[in-house]
């Protein structure tokens, strides 16, 4: 609350012969606390703290029962390998390596007609059941529950490729995420970070001569 208080006395007198009056106001910010303190309280009843984003990751097992031959299935029949090695580009090959053809490495981008449209083509029915499925939860058909199971269900179905990403010295944490965020997009639900292999460094140099590599090699 404001008040006003007057003083009188000891002024010099005008001409009139009145005495001037001083004033001096008083503002009381009591109120205005008790207002902030309201404020506050109701912006952090009505508001939600911001969740941090996660993003779930699957390293390789170190469990000495899974064997190379075992890996070799996996490779031959469903796995994709990405090869991170800087800049925009990225090398990739499907099933096992192929040593004698450099052509078995192929090379594209992170665009969405690069490497998305190659995963999202290998992956093309797990893609259509859940976009099915997303619109069975938009027309409420599906709860939540039942839409996160399933989508989960699919990515780790039978058929749905194994995607191996692979990150080279060259490579940034750039390159990493954004490799990761490809497997979201194409919802890619079975793949794993591991360490590339003097093989695929070979694959890589072997490609850019050429094939010169394998030629030297077989003679």
């Amino acid at each position: 609350m404001a008040e006003i208080q007057s003083n009188e006395g000891g002024g010099k007198k005008k001409k009139g012969g009145s005495k001037q009056k001083k004033l001096s106001v008083h503002i009381d910010f009591t109120p205005m606390v008790d207002m902030n303190m309201l404020l506050i309280t109701f912006f952090m009843l009505c508001t939600s703290l911001s969740k941090p984003q996660t993003m779930e990751i699957n390293m390789p097992s170190n469990d000495k029962k899974i064997t190379e031959q075992d890996r070799d299935k996996v490779k031959a029949s469903e796995a994709i390998t990405l090869v991170l090695t800087g800049g925009d580009s990225i090398f990739y090959y499907s099933g096992l390596p192929n040593y004698k053809d450099f052509n078995s490495l192929k090379i594209s981008s992170y665009k969405s007609d690069g490497i998305r449209a190659f995963l999202l083509k290998r992956n093309t029915q797990a893609v259509y059941k859940i976009n099915d499925l997303k619109e069975k939860k938009m027309q409420l058909k599906i709860t939540q529950e039942q839409f996160t199971k399933q989508v989960s269900e699919i990515k780790n179905g039978k058929g749905t490729p194994v995607v191996i990403i692979k990150a080279s010295d060259r490579a940034t944490y750039r390159n990493l995420i954004d490799a990761l965020d490809e497997m979201q997009i194409c919802n890619i639900g079975k793949y794993v970070i591991d360490k590339i292999t003097p093989g695929e460094t070979f694959l890589i140099k072997n490609f850019r001569t050429k094939g010169e590599l394998s030629r030297n090699a077989v003679k």
